[in-house]
């Protein structure tokens, strides 16, 4: 994987958003694994290994759902994907998505342009609602819900555990 720089508005013309593929996997793993290890912004504390991520991409790929990767001359800078809400039917068109993006890329309107990728292909196969499911305490993911249209429906009080402590768990939906 190509080192990131600060990305500037210039280069971001060359950025490629495209179905994530199982050889992504391992730039996904150095892109998500210290979100995992450092960070509460996903309450879960096992990194993923590259055999993890390509099955979780050909398991979303299948349907329903959907992985899509961002890159630049060949560096990831970031990913979405979705998958079903909750299991069973009566949640068959209600979707939650993951977004994580790289720290260069981050404030480069990359993020938008991703979820727009993921909110159109779950509109084109039918799907009705996009669920963000944000730790309470990541204030910069709450905004960025919130501007692309996401409704607040919700807070869980210290659902999630990590890091010695419970966390809220924040719920913002957007009708597709």
């Amino acid at each position: 994987m190509a080192h990131i720089g600060a990305l500037a508005v210039a280069e971001v013309a060359m950025l490629e958003i495209r179905p994530a593929t199982a050889q992504d996997a391992s730039a996904i793993c150095a892109l998500w694994n210290p979100i995992i290890r450092d960070t509460v912004i996903t309450f879960n504390p096992v990194e993923r290994s590259a055999q993890e991520v390509a099955d979780m991409i050909a398991t979303r790929q299948a349907g329903p759902g959907a992985f899509f990767v961002a890159e630049d001359g060949g560096a990831l800078l970031g990913f979405a994907s979705y998958a079903q809400f909750r299991a069973g039917l009566g949640y068959a068109r209600c979707m939650e998505h993951t977004i994580n993006l790289a720290p260069a890329a981050r404030g480069q309107g990359l993020g938008p342009k991703l979820m727009v990728t993921l909110e159109d292909h779950a509109r084109a196969a039918g799907h009705h609602v996009m669920v963000a499911a944000i730790t309470g305490s990541n204030d910069a993911s709450v905004r960025f819900h919130a501007a692309l249209g996401y409704l607040h429906v919700g807070t869980m009080p210290q659902v999630g555990w990590k890091f010695d402590a419970f966390h809220d768990l924040v719920l913002m939906q957007k009708t597709l």
